[in-house]
């Protein structure tokens, strides 16, 4: 089992990848984990919120295999506390083995295909973050509950 982190955009600020950097790096002790960017649509100031969505759900579901396992980082989506995102990454480990995708959208959100082939979704806050603080934001969590599942001082309850 591998995990990817798909995101719209690049990580342009050097403070972000140098902690993104920070906890790959750490996660790669415990689960192959990879970051996948999916460049920005160019030239879209005459397209709809609604196009572009679209044009950018096609672009995730090509970097997504019939297999895995899709998750949304999604404002709607269920929040969980750090022991929480344990319990679920543990869950997901233990059936079968199934690559897991976790996607952060564009601006505007996932188009409807996307929410279709997802299997779940997930919300960091009810607060808004930028996209490129998510990537971090995130991937410290996944670590985290790896640290949790394995007993390490990491986590502090």
């Amino acid at each position: 089992m591998k995990i990817t982190l798909l995101a719209v955009g690049k990580t342009d600020k050097g403070w972000i990848r140098e902690g993104l950097d920070t906890y790959v790096s750490r996660l790669k002790h415990y689960v192959p984990f990879s970051i996948t960017e999916i460049p920005e649509l160019k030239n879209v100031s005459s397209l709809t919120k609604e196009q572009i969505k679209l044009r950018e759900g096609e672009l995730i579901l090509k970097h997504v295999q019939q297999s895995d396992d899709l998750v949304l980082l999604d404002e709607r989506g269920k929040e969980y506390s750090s022991m929480g995102m344990a319990a679920l990454m543990q869950d997901k480990m233990s059936r079968g083995g199934k690559d897991i995708v976790f996607v952060i959208g564009g601006a505007y959100g996932f188009s409807d295909e996307v929410y279709r082939r997802a299997g779940s979704r997930i919300s960091l806050s009810k607060m808004t973050f930028s996209h490129q603080m998510v990537r971090v934001i995130f991937t410290e969590q996944i670590y985290r509950a790896f640290t949790i599942m394995r007993g390490e001082p990491y986590h502090h309850e």
